[in-house]
């Protein structure tokens, strides 16, 4: 059977999560710190956060911008339910647009979804490939839209406009004319769950890019507190001699990252753009050589002059097909044990969000990119013959229900 995306787990992880055991320290400690600084210069920000997910990461910057009751976010339908839950769990209103052909959120929608309560907008980085956010902040800064914004807490006082938060869940090392996502817009937040290219288990990291007056090194001081019970010390300052008293400041929450995950994401970040990603990439170009050849292969757009994915998915659409069909070829490409997923169901689409009144018909696009959509295996170890097999049953599965 080839698995669609398995983790990379080899000796260099082994050994290094070993050393972290050995050290005695295996919850946050000098790995995590470390791994905070190779991602800030990495992504080429002032500051990052690194936590237990992407999702707290969410979560936790709506909730420092004051994102409250009777709010509104701004998101894409077509995305995972992460994005869209943590909106709800600060109880404000998830208000969805529909998508680009590229499966990212349409600028142009967005402008027309924007009132007075909406306070963030969450553009997501569908498969790797950067959100257009050249166009995203500029629309932020129009002195039409920024009069409609209404400021109620401190921090949206000092911005004084729109927050835009990304989810580049899917991003890590994408870049736009040579600047990596992350550094893109005001905050973004990476995930290194399991199935990312860059995985840490469990995991995710807040990179900060705020605009002065902002201080971001001291903002990502007080999200220390906020992401550790508000306890304004966390384990490695409290086992300095004498330094064991500590105070909790305020109501805080636990979305600390350990140094057994961070020790897997200093090995794969030292290795990800000379190994990691140029893998991935070779992976990708096979595909798109192979189908480019088949009049109902839609091939996803990876790379132009401006713009580079991160290859995380290949989301290969079939031409002429409804969700019925779709799902038909599915079941016979894993009949021949190759693995496939589909990149996703739009949240509108999900019960809870249905019996919130949300409907998919009102995202046609994202409908039409879902009912034909099936990404194909890409990792670490698939080996070039297992490519060729992959497109075999794939061309095999499509062709017989054409």
């Amino acid at each position: 059977m080839i698995p669609f995306s398995p983790p990379r787990i080899d000796q260099k992880i082994i050994d290094e999560v070993v050393a972290a055991l050995k050290s005695g320290w295996i919850t946050t400690g000098p790995r995590t710190k470390q791994f905070e600084k190779n991602l800030a210069a990495y992504v080429d920000c002032p500051a990052v956060l690194c936590l237990n997910s992407a999702t707290s990461g969410l979560e936790l910057m709506l909730r420092w911008f004051g994102v409250k009751e009777g709010d509104e976010v701004i998101l894409p339908a077509y995305t995972y339910s992460a994005t869209a839950n943590v909106v709800v769990h600060c109880g404000a209103k998830p208000v969805f647009v529909d998508v680009k052909e590229d499966f990212n959120i349409d600028p142009d929608k967005i402008r027309s979804a924007i009132s007075p309560n909406t306070k963030a907008i969450m553009p997501v980085d569908f498969g790797g490939w950067p959100c257009d956010y050249e166009k995203i902040n500029a629309l932020v800064k129009e002195p039409a839209i920024q009069k409609q914004f209404s400021p109620s807490t401190e921090n949206q006082k000092i911005l004084n406009r729109v927050l835009v938060l990304s989810d580049a869940a899917h991003s890590v090392g994408a870049n736009v004319h040579g600047k990596k996502t992350g550094a893109l817009t005001d905050i973004s937040v990476f995930s290194f769950h399991a199935v990312k290219n860059l995985t840490t288990a469990e995991g995710g990291a807040v990179a900060l890019n705020l605009p002065s007056p902002f201080d971001n090194v001291e903002i990502y001081r007080e999200l220390c507190i906020k992401s550790l019970h508000g306890q304004n010390k966390d384990a490695l300052a409290k086992m300095q001699k004498g330094n064991w008293r500590y105070d909790i400041v305020e109501a805080g929450y636990k979305m600390n990252m350990t140094d057994i995950t961070a020790a897997i994401g200093l090995v794969e970040l030292a290795r990800y753009d000379k190994d990691t990603l140029p893998k991935r990439k070779v992976i990708c170009k096979a595909y798109h050589t192979a189908l480019s050849k088949k009049s109902w292969a839609i091939l996803p757009e990876q790379s132009t002059d401006e713009k580079e994915s991160s290859y995380h998915l290949f989301p290969l659409r079939i031409r002429g097909i409804d969700e019925l069909k779709r799902d038909r070829i599915i079941q016979k490409i894993f009949d021949q044990e190759v693995s496939v997923n589909v990149h996703f169901i739009p949240v509108p689409m999900m019960s809870f969000y249905k019996g919130m009144g949300y409907n998919i018909h009102d995202y046609p696009k994202a409908y039409s990119l879902y009912e034909n959509e099936i990404s194909l295996p890409v990792f670490y170890d698939l080996t070039m013959e297992q490519v060729n097999e992959v497109v075999q049953v794939v061309i095999s599965a499509v062709e017989s229900e054409l």
